[in-house]
């Protein structure tokens, strides 16, 4: 699949395409179910293009309100990957892109950026200034530009709507199957292992550290996981927090791998969420953090013991 980075990079055989715009935070059977339509009405003469903002809006009008990220730019680029999709264009969302009008975001896009021929969008999407744009605009459009617009039906499981922000509430209530059956997988984050204070290991639990940065996922608490990069998947026991009883104050993810003590380093695994055990708690010592760790062990092992 081929990365587009700006309006900048696109090339003249870059025009005339099939295209999607949204997040595609996460990559639910929704969004999958629209991009196996992207791409089945693709082919040579007409490429598969999905189009994202990086901010995305919500990120660059209400910083601190926008909902957390179900998966990294990394991630994303590699599910689109999967899915078969030709092109990837992410286009940087700033101030001049927040003041378009919809005229000319289709204009300076759609015609003239992508020479979009299929335009497959939500019937729901907005955009342009003010976000008066809506998918009547763009049908409109079409027919003037000369591309057919096709809008996509919620997908519904028992009845109930997918959508990223009904994953990010289950992931944050800790119901991780109904997470899973939405996004047909088990939710997971993939990161490089970095150096720790090696607290871990002085109490007999060393962890695998992978830091999150500015990704702020929904999901808190202490997990049974399985954890793949390493050959064979593991199983684990994973704490996803700030570690208030040490004085922690970064969000980080913390990874036990049971029965393995190999030096990882620098190398990037993948953490499948299998279970949440608990929600994140401050204790009164090390000594008493330490017995519920000793716990939370044993559960995993039970947990994951039983499953596939």
């Amino acid at each position: 699949m081929e990365l587009i980075r700006g309006l900048q990079n696109l090339k003249p055989r870059h025009r005339g395409c099939v295209a999607t715009i949204g997040n595609y935070d996460g990559l639910h059977l929704g969004h999958r179910e629209v991009l196996a339509g992207l791409v089945a009405r693709s082919g040579p003469a007409e490429p598969s293009l999905v189009m994202c903002f990086e901010p995305t809006p919500r990120e660059f009008f209400h910083r601190e309100e926008a909902p957390a990220r179900l998966s990294s730019f990394r991630e994303k680029y590699r599910q689109f990957a999967e899915c078969g999709v030709d092109r990837f264009l992410c286009l940087k969302f700033d101030r001049s892109i927040a003041e378009m009008s919809p005229e000319d975001f289709i204009r300076e896009l759609l015609v003239e950026g992508i020479g979009v021929k299929h335009l497959v969008v939500g019937d729901d999407f907005r955009f342009g200034r003010k976000r008066v744009g809506d998918f009547a605009t763009l049908v409109e459009a079409g027919r003037n530009y000369g591309f057919e617009v096709v809008d996509t039906p919620s997908f519904e499981i028992a009845g109930l709507r997918v959508s990223s922000t009904a994953v990010r509430r289950a992931l944050a209530e800790g119901r991780l199957e109904e997470a899973r059956g939405m996004l047909g997988r088990r939710y997971a984050m993939k990161g490089r292992v970095v150096r720790g204070r090696q607290l871990g290991r002085t109490l007999g639990f060393p962890t695998a550290n992978i830091r999150l940065g500015h990704r702020q996922p929904p999901l808190r608490g202490v997990f049974a996981v399985r954890v793949g990069g390493l050959g064979e998947r593991r199983d684990a026991v994973a704490n996803f927090g700030t570690r208030p009883t040490v004085q922690g104050r970064e969000l980080l993810l913390e990874v036990h791998i049971f029965d393995f003590d190999a030096d990882i380093y620098g190398r990037r695994i993948e953490v499948e969420f299998v279970e949440r055990l608990r929600g994140g708690k401050k204790f009164d010592g090390v000594e008493a953090m330490t017995e519920q760790v000793q716990r939370d062990a044993a559960r995993a092992r039970e947990i994951l013991a039983s499953i596939d």
